[in-house]
């Protein structure tokens, strides 16, 4: 496990997969805040929602991106510099035609979404493209999904304990000895910009990755 991802391209990538919890709309708006609007990848979000149809996440984190935010629709392909949220009550997933798909399958640690069936589906999908992120949550969401992505040879970051509002789903990721970074969450944005762009680094030893 390191602490600093390496300044080499690890490409190509296909996809940016995100898992969040409890604190986690705090947590995705300074991810994707550090995140270059040119980002040339799609990023793929599962934030456990509560089962209302209803959800204002996309507005508050609109407001923290220059990507553009939606919640995601089954059948559409992902684009790149788009983040796609699982909508309330739906697993979002990853056909494999690449495509996204919502299905209502059994909750996981009693959230729909959650994070597994993503990582799992995309790891299947797309194979070593995958970059699985993990944020702050009070469950184990996540830990089963990175050691699909870790098998498929993608690439695995999770978010310092330290720095997480909640510490069970980094500490349960970490626990399967399968993540490849741990970081600060301010430093994950500019960590994921640097392994899929890697050309857009600069002197200052704030942003090496």
């Amino acid at each position: 496990m390191e602490t600093n991802p390496p300044d080499d391209d690890r490409g190509p990538w296909a996809a940016v997969l995100i898992a969040s919890s409890a604190g986690g709309i705090q947590g995705l708006g300074t991810l994707l805040g550090g995140l270059t609007p040119a980002l040339p990848v799609p990023v793929l979000v599962a934030q456990h929602l509560k089962r209302s149809r209803e959800t204002h996440i996309v507005a508050v984190l609109s407001r923290a991106t220059l990507l553009s935010v939606k919640l995601a629709e089954h059948g559409e392909r992902p684009q790149a510099a788009t983040v796609y949220i699982a909508p309330p009550d739906r697993h979002l997933c990853v056909a494999d035609d690449g495509t996204l798909a919502l299905t209502q399958e059994d909750r996981v640690n009693f959230a729909r979404p959650a994070a597994d069936p993503l990582f799992e589906s995309a790891a299947k999908a797309y194979g070593s493209g995958v970059i699985g992120c993990v944020l702050t949550g009070s469950d184990s969401d996540g830990a089963r999904g990175i050691e699909a992505v870790k098998s498929h040879g993608g690439t695995v970051i999770v978010q310092d304990p330290e720095t997480a509002e909640f510490r069970g789903m980094p500490k349960a990721a970490i626990s399967t000895g399968k993540v490849d970074f741990v970081l600060p969450l301010t430093a994950m944005g500019p960590a994921l910009t640097r392994l899929v762009q890697p050309d857009t680094g600069t002197d200052d030893d704030t942003a090496t990755v």
